[in-house]
């Protein structure tokens, strides 16, 4: 019973649901009031507590063994079972909420509504990566900082990317307070301390890690889907007058590490695979990439259609009554670099990854005007505000703005899914 099938299921939100029908199930961690944090599946408007399905004898086998992997309130022990226990688990579920299932009665015991639950981050993060795999992006920005050599000789050879600050990774809703740092204000011979100014957001992916790999022993391309357990949204915050400060020689630091937002369901690959696609081939006059870079399987089906979207709610809007603002649509297909690319090279060296560890993909800015994933892009560095219906202008976010990511697979003859949302609001720096 694969994710393809247009299925319907006895949970009435589920049918038609904008992220969550039945052929999505996104993992996550969830608590009520009073209680410890469990793991569920989202479908609909509702949150399926897997631990209850356990104690309701309705799981048994690798599906049983996948949810027993979470009772310390965490999906790492799942991620690490690998493909197996969560397909299982997966393909039980699908039984169970399927329209007509016998089971109905004692599974919509372990459901409760979304609104009455807080989300959490699915995983215990150890390590993060940010990626810049997006290269419409590094063109842009590259432009803004070489305009006569915006992408470094390295970029087509070798997917870059840093280590990021994996304690300060939280999910959707929590307040992102304005950062302070030092900064080199124009026309200033020294720099400043104080709260940035060019507050910025990012559009991304995160990407989950499944089973990590032993110590010196490097995931080979064919082999690093069986490491990658899911997706999800993905905000990189960041103070653009602080990092452009920091950031020479060793690139971003405090500019980015004050924050990082994530949608709090995993869409697992399971749920994605209808929506893969070929790798956009590369222009003519591009390196081949070396050979632990490259498999042929992973350039046919390596990529996934992913429709990108940003919106951003001032305090204006909301006094005003006005939905939230489209600022950015965009896509996946901005990768140059494939998911498997990304792993292969991380572990390239014999670098150890771990269930549960995050990358990011870098900001997924499309070519066109409409499509870019930042301010820096879309004001070309605060050159050119934005203009709101309210009648406000931006160049960077002011406090009280609220920035949402969204993302949604559509493919004829396929039941879309997204991935909900990834929420921010800006509040004032820290005083004193």
């Amino acid at each position: 019973m694969g994710p393809s099938v247009p299925l319907s299921s006895w949970v009435v939100s589920a049918n038609g649901h904008r992220d969550f029908p039945l052929q999505n199930l996104p993992l996550g961690i969830f608590s009520r009031d009073g209680e410890g944090r469990r793991a569920a599946v989202a479908i609909g408007d509702q949150v399926l507590d897997l631990q209850a399905l356990v104690v309701h004898g309705l799981l048994e086998g690798l599906a049983r063994d996948a949810v027993q992997a979470t009772l310390n309130g965490e999906l790492n022990g799942l991620f690490e079972l690998g493909r197996g226990p969560r397909v299982a688990l997966r393909e039980r579920l699908l039984e169970l909420l399927v329209e007509g299932a016998a089971e109905q009665p004692r599974v919509s015991q372990c459901l409760f509504a979304t609104a009455e639950c807080t989300l959490h981050l699915p995983a215990r993060v150890n390590d993060y990566t940010d990626f810049y795999v997006g290269i419409e992006h590094a063109t842009r920005v590259g432009k803004l900082l070489r305009p006569d050599n915006p992408l470094l000789a390295n970029y087509k050879h070798v997917p870059i990317g840093y280590h990021g600050r994996a304690s300060t990774l939280r999910p959707s809703g929590t307040a992102v307070q304005r950062p302070q740092g030092q900064t080199l204000p124009s026309g200033h011979a020294e720099p400043v301390f104080g709260p940035s100014h060019r507050l910025d957001f990012e559009l991304e992916l995160g990407v989950w890690i499944g089973q990590g790999n032993a110590l010196g022993e490097p995931v080979a391309i064919a082999e690093a889907g069986e490491h990658i357990a899911g997706l999800c949204l993905l905000n990189d915050w960041s103070a653009r007058d602080i990092q452009a400060w920091e950031y020479q020689p060793l690139g971003p630091f405090l500019s980015k590490s004050f924050i990082t937002t994530l949608s709090p369901w995993v869409v697992t690959v399971e749920a994605l695979a209808p929506f893969r696609c070929r790798q956009p081939a590369r222009p003519a006059g591009d390196p081949q990439p070396m050979t632990y870079l490259w498999d042929a399987a992973d350039q046919a089906f390596g990529a996934l259609d992913i429709e990108l979207e940003v919106l951003i709610l001032t305090r204006l809007m909301v006094a005003q009554g006005l939905p939230a603002h489209r600022l950015t649509r965009s896509n996946s297909s901005s990768m140059y670099w494939t998911i498997a690319q990304m792993v292969a090279h991380h572990s390239v060296n014999g670098c150890q990854l771990q269930a549960g560890d995050l990358f990011g993909t870098g900001t997924l800015s499309g070519a066109g005007p409409g499509q870019l994933g930042s301010l820096l892009e879309m004001t070309e560095g605060g050159k050119h505000p934005l203009q709101l219906p309210t009648g406000e202008s931006r160049t960077f976010l002011e406090d009280g703005d609220e920035i949402i990511l969204r993302g949604f697979c559509h493919r004829n003859g396929q039941v879309s899914i997204g991935f909900g949302e990834c929420r921010g609001q800006v509040v004032a720096a820290r005083s004193g």
